[in-house]
């Protein structure tokens, strides 16, 4: 296995039928499979200062805590509501049946902090939009929107048309 695809495992009809879900535990189960996802997750940084790492709950922690320590940067979990012991910041978006919300600790982020946003698939949009409006209610800066993978018949990106989004990979 050559390729960072070769680790993604499709699984049809989950969570429910028609869904092609697109599995990155092959990926996590082989170092060399991570070794060449985080590389590539790096060269889509490039040179840019980034003072902390957000990972969406919860497949963007994997990377986004490697990618954080790499780039000499705080992690920050932004998590499903309930999950964060200390205060919160909450912001909720659409789901296709109802809505849904996550949360930032209110002193993850500084004022002006340059801020990546990682997480493993970009999909329909929703929750990393959410998520970049919890970075700006604190006065971060959005550098950039990270993802394993892009989902493009979806159009998540979309949402995110006023940000720098890349992906490793896209469907």
């Amino acid at each position: 296995m050559n390729r960072i695809e070769d680790f993604i495992r499709d699984i049809p009809n989950f969570p429910k039928d028609g869904i092609l879900f697109k599995d990155i535990a092959p990926l996590l189960q082989s170092p060399r499979g991570v070794e060449m996802c985080l590389e590539e997750l790096l060269k889509l940084i490039g040179d840019q200062k980034i003072d902390k790492v957000i990972g969406i709950e919860s497949r963007g922690f994997f990377f986004a805590t490697l990618l954080a320590q790499k780039l000499d940067a705080g992690f920050i979990p932004v998590r499903k509501p309930g999950k964060l012991p200390y205060k919160t910041l909450s912001q909720s978006y659409a789901l296709e049946y109802g809505e849904d919300a996550v949360e930032i600790h209110i002193d993850a982020i500084k004022k002006d902090e340059r801020i990546l946003i990682h997480d493993d698939v970009l999909a329909t949009g929703g929750t990393a939009q959410a998520v970049c409006k919890l970075v700006e209610k604190l006065g971060g800066k959005i550098v950039q929107c990270n993802f394993i993978m892009q989902l493009s018949f979806l159009k998540g990106k979309d949402k995110l048309k006023e940000y720098n989004v890349k992906s490793v990979l896209e469907y």
